[in-house]
Order: C-alpha cells, then sequence, then structure tokens
C-alpha cells in the first residue's frame, strides 16, 4: 500500500458503499438489490467498523498527523490489527471499563463480524434489504459515536485491542 492509498480508505465512504449496494443503485440497477448485493453490503459495512478501528489504533499509537508520524510505523500499526483478536477483546468483559459509545461500538463490532461470516462464507444464508439498510445506518452511528469519545479513552481501546495483557 501506498500512503495515498491508504488515505483514500475512509470507513464512511464504505459506508456509503454499503449502503448503495443495499439500496439496489450499484450492481443490477434494477432498484430491487440481489442477495449477491446484500452480502456485499453486509461485509463492506463490517470493513467499515473494521478499518475505524485500524484507522484509531494507528493514529492514537502512532500519531495522526502525516507530516508528524513515522509512516511505516503508521502502516505497521493499522495493519497489526487482527479481526479474532479484535472480537474476542470486544467480547471480553474488560471492555465494560470504557466509555458507553466504545462498549457499543464493540457489540456491533462482533454482531458484524458474524454477519459478515454468513455473507462471506455460508452459502445458505439471506438478507432483507430493510434488516441490511438498518444495521448500516447503525454501524455508521456508532463508528461516529466512536470517533467523538475523547482520545485518552480511544488510546486506551487501541492498546487493549492491539497488545495481549501480561
Amino acid at each position: 500500500f501506498t500512503r495515498e492509498a491508504l488515505r483514500t480508505l475512509n470507513p464512511y465512504d464504505l459506508i456509503t458503499l454499503a449502503r448503495q449496494l443495499a439500496s439496489g443503485a450499484v450492481g443490477s440497477g434494477r432498484g430491487r438489490p440481489r442477495q449477491v448485493e446484500l452480502r456485499r453490503a453486509m461485509s463492506t459495512a463490517y470493513y467499515a467498523m473494521f478499518h475505524a478501528l485500524a484507522l484509531c489504533c494507528a493514529n492514537m499509537v502512532v500519531g495522526s498527523t502525516p507530516g508528524n508520524r513515522d509512516e511505516e510505523a503508521w502502516r505497521q500499526t493499522y495493519r497489526a490489527l487482527e479481526h479474532g483478536r479484535a472480537r474476542s477483546q470486544c467480547r471480553n468483559r474488560a471492555i465494560l471499563r470504557f466509555p458507553l459509545a466504545i462498549c457499543r461500538f464493540g457489540e456491533l463490532f462482533v454482531k458484524m463480524q458474524r454477519y459478515r461470516h454468513l455473507a462471506d462464507y455460508a452459502p445458505e444464508a439471506s438478507f432483507e434489504r430493510e434488516e441490511v439498510l438498518q444495521l448500516i445506518d447503525e454501524t455508521e452511528q456508532y463508528i461516529s459515536d466512536f470517533d467523538a469519545v475523547p482520545n485518552i479513552d480511544r488510546r486506551a481501546f487501541a492498546v487493549y485491542v492491539l497488545f495481549r495483557n501480561r
């Protein structure tokens, strides 16, 4: 990845794409999304959460200003976030020490990861348009709420999801 490529991976852009897929505006163009579009929408909404968390980790641990941080260290931290570890930490009762917006983000992260697995790996899974659109709206709101949490708490959460407790 180049520095420019990482800057363009905006969680809110992923939310916009997920909403377009779920509304039928992309793909078939018929106005009624097919299951494949609803599946991609669900997966894309999860990745909006994942990238919001990866961005938080990199910005809180290394720094958010491109000119005042080591870009390789920022990239390495961004890529260090692991899906399974993040899920495990979000399910851990220790998450309750964080502000409510972080706890809610964590709960939805776990839920959306389950939906992503269904969307990507379960051939029998089926999604309803309204359900997917509601989850996309919820995801957008929880990312926004998470982004509004004070940096001190977001930094602590970044450390919590990235590093093992010893």
